[in-house]
């Protein structure tokens, strides 16, 4: 802007003579290098442009977005010119800005124009720190506020359920409540009564005309929540129907048990359910609402049972982190001390009660879990460490015996269920439901799934090395 000066300075000898005129502003560096073109061909070449690009971008009031400007100054001669010129800087949205043409009143524009900007940087600031000490005083009440509107707006919404009376005067509502709750609900409107100053106390009535199915509700609180939400998101039971609710806090854990059947992480689940059942109330007054962490927190009971119960049945299928621990002793021993029957014998069998005798001959199976002093009895609990040796047939053993414990307690599970059923039908005195709903489930059921148990477990208990009896359990 300096150098710009000093070329006026140099162009205007004379403030009387008239020589040349100028004209100063500024505009978008894109459209520069039009203006400049057309700025020449309308002018014929009788016009000396000088323009120089400002370093620090400008912030657009409209728009919020930086924009970069250039300053440029344009001499010219007659009034036809400047005409044509401030045409040419209109259609290009170029903003012009007064000049003088003597220095000293340059010089005197130049520090009024710095003075205001101090004053503009000076207002600004003091507005900025007022803004932010209201803003300071402001945020400690943030959160009362929010409290106040959310129970104003909830107040509202409710309110904006009634009816009014014939009267004009009196709110009426019909809604659902628990019969046990009454005389709760009795004691908060005569509180709400005091409490408002009210001279005309709320009358609450109990209707028996209804027609309507009434709408389910199920008590619950922090440890049934989640287990009520995960059987609501199947399905919610319609009124008096069971609950299956108060059995899945056992069935589900277990189930997934089951199938888990790690020790090791089911230490690490029951570990972090732990964690957030001791800072239950801290994270809660933290007020996340990161959804994943939401998920996790709500089912803090639930996992500390699936913790539990994977543990339990770790400890069953003798399975830390896929491996096993020889913690007891393996109670297996070889009966064939004459290694002759192993040429002259066709059926050879390890049957498991001939291993559990010890030389003397007595069993000792009570004993053997709290003293340790005798190789006799099963292993105390779970799997056999022994199994870890048996190379060939180790993963179909133990997957074998998984499946089919899983198999077996999935089936009761479903059996259970179509028994809760049975009650539902009961209760409502619906026998077509019996008739065409309970029995033939069960009768599919039990053809093929319970069947399939039964097969299970008579397998278990006859399972021989014989040639025969394999082949009649194999069909």
């Amino acid at each position: 802007v300096e150098s710009f000066f000093i070329l006026i300075g140099h162009f205007i000898i004379n403030k009387n003579s008239k020589l040349c005129s100028f004209v100063a502003g500024v505009i978008h560096r894109e459209r520069l290098p039009a203006f400049e073109r057309l700025l020449w061909r309308a002018c014929r070449g009788n016009v000396f442009l000088r323009q120089s690009e400002i370093a620090e971008p400008l912030i657009d009031p409209t728009t919020g977005d930086p924009v970069i400007n250039t300053v440029f100054i344009i001499f010219f001669q007659g009034d036809q010119l400047k005409t044509r010129v401030k045409k040419i800087c209109e259609g290009f949205r170029a903003t012009l800005y007064p000049c003088p043409d003597t220095p000293q009143e340059r010089r005197e524009m130049s520090i009024g124009v710095m003075t205001r900007i101090e004053d503009l940087k000076t207002v600004l600031g003091q507005t900025q720190d007022h803004r932010h000490r209201v803003l300071v005083a402001a945020s400690k009440n943030v959160r009362m506020w929010l409290t106040k509107v959310r129970k104003i707006k909830s107040i509202y919404h409710t309110l904006n359920l009634f009816n009014l009376d014939v009267t004009q005067k009196c709110l009426i509502a019909e809604c659902w409540c628990p019969v046990a709750d009454l005389n709760r609900i009795q004691l908060a409107l005569k509180r709400g009564t005091e409490e408002s100053g009210s001279t005309v106390p709320s009358i609450l009535n109990r209707m028996s005309d209804i027609t309507e199915a009434p709408p389910t509700f199920h008590r619950v609180n922090k440890f049934t929540r989640g287990f009520q939400n995960i059987v609501d998101a199947y399905g919610i039971a319609s009124y008096r129907e069971i609950n299956p609710a108060p059995y899945t806090m056992i069935t589900f854990p277990f189930i997934f048990a089951v199938m888990f059947g790690d020790c090791g992480h089911g230490l690490i689940m029951l570990l972090c359910a732990l964690f957030f059942i001791y800072r239950e109330k801290r994270l809660e007054s933290a007020r996340i609402n990161d959804e994943i962490f939401q998920t996790f927190f709500n089912g803090r009971y639930v996992i500390f049972l699936m913790g539990c119960f994977s543990i339990y049945t770790g400890l069953i299928y003798n399975d830390v982190y896929s491996k096993s621990f020889n913690l007891f002793g393996s109670s297996w021993r070889n009966i064939y001390s004459n290694l002759n029957k192993l040429e002259y014998e066709r059926e050879l069998m390890l049957t498991p009660q001939w291993a559990y005798y010890n030389v003397v001959g007595h069993l000792y199976i009570f004993l053997r879990f709290f003293l340790k002093l005798f190789s006799v009895g099963p292993y105390p609990i779970g799997v056999d460490p022994i199994w870890n040796l048996a190379e060939s047939n180790k993963l179909s053993f133990l997957n074998s015996m998984k499946m089919k414990m899983s198999v077996i307690i999935g089936i009761a599970q479903m059996t259970f269920g179509v028994m809760l059923s049975y009650e539902n039908y009961k209760y409502f005195n619906s026998r077509l439901d019996i008739l065409y709903m309970f029995i033939p489930q069960m009768l599919f059921l039990g053809c093929i799934f319970i069947y399939l148990c039964m097969q299970i477990v008579f397998k278990w208990l006859l399972f021989s090395a014989k040639v025969g009896i394999l082949v009649f359990l194999n069909v």
